[in-house]
């Protein structure tokens, strides 16, 4: 009679055996370590700040070893405790769920020194839930993030193939300030369901794996903390100099992170004024209504101007702003009519600017036609978005120097 859930290793090559198979899983781990090493070197950059937490999409590599005990016979019977590992490829859909695939190999030897040991190969797709990767650093777990994930699993045994289901609970401890590294035990159930066959025993393999898991990922982002460093007091002859980063609109916030070190702006703002109709960032002037053309051409209409108007006062409070004027279209029309449409557009927005008092030469127009949309061409709404007559809004800081 043959066994279901775990066949031995035959002669025929559909398994590898108990030396090799062992081997390449370990280099495939080492190799998806070197691989992933340059994100090991952020776990020792200084950062503050509360965590923040994970995108959508960002992408961490699980690996977990552990030994293999199998609970039923006829797999208690005829094969020892043995080893198993399994890696983990994991998406975040949430904070709180990570969805992604599964490869894992177990092997138990064979209590007659004369067989050859059991071994099976698992492909799957895994949920897991988790605890957030951002919890405070001073919580009072100490960020440990207890986690839970179901397997769903095509299985390869000898010349068999079945399906399985697997479970697991576990608990990851992080590693360094930047969270890059995660560790912890493990506990998984995994049962190989047998179908009817003939000649084969017919019962399930159940069996528990219990072992350490390393997570590795990206790490986790920080709040930005503004902080003001000042050089140790230098002793001349009669005077204490003291040198720091310098503020000059004096608002309270140092040059290094004002977005309008030339105009004064609560700490709200990031230094610059309460603007009604714009946001000033970094490297964008962003508006926060749409601006608006006569249809198919690159005449602003009145509702417009306001917005535009609120655009000049910014430039004109920050004089070392030079901006590009970008101007997009939907995909409709051929490519040369809506590239001309957006040019036109943009110098339209440019021309506005220039007659309400910015100097020319920190004007730049661009356009860009269909080819950067942010919204799908397929429905009149996300045409609508993409044809956004707020394209100009999107000022680039080209040099955000002192003139």
């Amino acid at each position: 009679m043959k066994l279901a859930g775990i066949n031995p290793a035959n002669d025929r090559g559909t398994h590898m055996s108990k030396t090799r198979s062992p081997k390449i899983l370990t280099k495939a781990a080492l190799a998806a370590g070197l691989l992933l090493a340059p994100l090991a070197s952020a776990a020792d950059e200084p950062v503050l700040g509360k965590p923040l937490p994970a995108e959508p999409g960002s992408f961490s590599l699980k690996i977990e070893t552990g030994v293999v005990i199998p609970l039923t016979t006829p797999q208690s019977q005829r094969f020892m405790v043995g080893g198993g590992q399994t890696v983990k490829a994991l998406f975040a859909l949430t904070p709180y769920l990570d969805l992604g695939p599964s490869v894992t190999f177990m092997a138990l030897p064979s209590q007659d020194t004369q067989s050859n040991p059991g071994t099976a190969w698992n492909f799957g797709a895994s949920l897991q839930l988790k605890r957030p990767h951002h919890a405070p650093d001073d919580d009072k777990f100490f960020g440990i993030s207890p986690w839970l994930d179901v397997d769903a699993l095509y299985v390869r045994t000898g010349p068999l193939n079945r399906p399985g289901f697997a479970a697991a609970i576990g608990a990851s401890i992080p590693i360094g300030h930047n969270r890059v590294f995660w560790i912890g035990p493990f506990a998984r159930y995994t049962q190989l369901i047998q179908l009817d066959r003939p000649g084969y025993d017919n019962h399930d393999a159940k069996l528990v794996t219990l072992g350490l898991s390393l997570e590795i990922g990206a790490g986790i982002d920080r709040e930005r903390v503004a902080l003001v460093e000042s050089a140790p007091a230098e002793l001349r002859t009669i005077t204490t100099e003291r040198v720091s980063c310098p503020d000059r609109d004096a608002d309270g916030l140092l040059d290094d992170v004002d977005h309008c070190p030339e105009v004064s702006g609560p700490v709200d703002f990031y230094g610059c004024p309460a603007y009604q109709k714009i946001i000033v960032k970094k490297d964008k002037l962003e508006l926060k209504e749409k601006l608006y053309f006569a249809w198919n051409a690159a005449t602003l209409q009145d509702e417009s101007k306001p917005t535009l108007d609120e655009v000049v006062q910014a430039l004109q409070d920050n004089k070392n702003f030079r901006v590009q004027v970008e101007g997009h279209t939907s995909s409709e029309g051929t490519d040369d009519y809506n590239q001309t449409l957006s040019e036109n557009r943009a110098q339209a927005v440019l021309d506005y600017l220039v007659a309400h008092g910015v100097s020319k030469d920190r004007l730049v127009s661009k356009g860009f036609a269909s080819t950067v949309p942010l919204d799908t061409n397929k429905t009149p709404e996300g045409r609508e978005n993409n044809r956004r007559v707020e394209f100009v809004v999107n000022f680039i800081i080209i040099n955000d120097g002192s003139r």
